[in-house]
């Protein structure tokens, strides 16, 4: 009995002295970023090095704060495949919290694809106009990649934590909205509650941050 006990008692010492599992490094090249939802966090891994001027602009708005407090406003599913399509957010038309246009990097230029994942830069008309707004594709969008005269859109990174999160989004009621957003405005939006770097050092902007004064936005 005292030789079990022993036993025991060594067993459960080497498995309270185990170390704990190893935490993911960082890969070189890519910057992991969390955003912090209310409905639970989602991972990004960013290419830094193939879409380095689209990853420094969004390190720019986690970096200055500039997300925290936004929204998931939009869930685009596909009408044929509802559980497919992807989801909007981001700074939407709030110009008090916008930095200045970002130049497209086309998907043609750095090798990037919208596949199932991936995290996007949106932009309006110009595609040289995207700002703090982005968007995550549930399921692959071939569509969004440059091809011939269209220049798509800028992917940059890739969902490595939390896609159940962006699944139930993309699956969230909406309506509203017009144009090519007719129907997909997110009746409740998910609150973006904090942005955080989990790699490197931030490097904030030094810019006002006008939102943060009880400036109300223009309009």
């Amino acid at each position: 009995m005292l030789r079990r006990a022993f036993v025991a008692g060594l067993a459960l010492l080497a498995v309270s002295a185990a170390p704990a599992p190893p935490q993911p490094r960082a890969v070189p090249g890519q910057v992991r970023v969390r955003l912090v939802t209310s409905m639970g966090a989602i991972t990004l891994a960013l290419d830094a090095k193939r879409a380095p001027k689209t990853v420094a602009n969004f390190l720019a708005y986690v970096d200055d704060g500039r997300l925290e407090g936004t929204n998931f406003y939009r869930t685009a599913r596909r009408k044929t495949e509802p559980t497919k399509g992807f989801i909007q957010g981001g700074v939407g038309t709030d110009a008090r919290r916008m930095l200045d246009p970002l130049p497209l990097e086309p998907t043609s230029k750095t090798g990037l694809k919208h596949l199932n994942g991936t995290i996007s830069m949106a932009h309006g008309p110009n595609p040289n106009s995207a700002n703090g707004n982005f968007s995550i594709m549930v399921g692959d969008n071939p569509g969004l990649d440059a091809r011939g005269g269209n220049l798509g859109f800028a992917a940059f990174g890739q969902v490595v934590g939390g896609m159940d999160v962006v699944q139930r989004i993309l699956a969230l009621p909406s309506g509203g909205g017009r144009d090519v957003m007719k129907g997909q405005m997110i009746l409740k939006p998910v609150t973006i509650v904090r942005a955080e770097r989990l790699d490197g050092v931030a490097k904030p902007t030094g810019r006002v941050r006008p939102w943060l004064l009880g400036l109300k936005p223009a309009g």
